[in-house]
């Protein structure tokens, strides 16, 4: 028996062409999101590296004020008279390296 008025349907080309553009269209994607991905763990790490170098750097810089020798009157005064906290006067004095006057000066600025 001869399947004479039988036809097999072949795929079209342009149906073939779709297909293929359809899987691409996937894999690309998942290539896209697996490159998004490592540009994320990149930036998370960059973003660790200076986080600790700005913890490192603010360490430093606390050690370098605790070294600086301040006149505890001073502090007594600064805090008095321009009524404010003790520790602040401290600080402020510390980062003008002891100097009153300078410390001072940067509240009236």
């Amino acid at each position: 028996m001869a399947d004479e008025g039988v036809e097999v349907a072949k795929p079209d080309s342009k149906d073939l062409q779709q297909q293929s553009k359809a899987l691409d269209s996937l894999t690309d994607h998942v290539e896209d999101r697996q490159l998004d991905s490592a540009r994320v763990q990149q930036a998370m790490a960059s973003i660790a590296a200076t986080s600790d170098a700005d913890r490192n750097a603010q360490r430093l810089r606390e050690k370098e004020l605790a070294a600086v020798k301040i006149n505890p009157e001073d502090v007594d005064i600064i805090a008095n008279e321009l009524e404010m906290d003790k520790k602040v006067a401290e600080r402020t004095l510390r980062e003008h390296k002891g100097d009153a006057v300078a410390a001072i000066r940067s509240f009236l600025k």
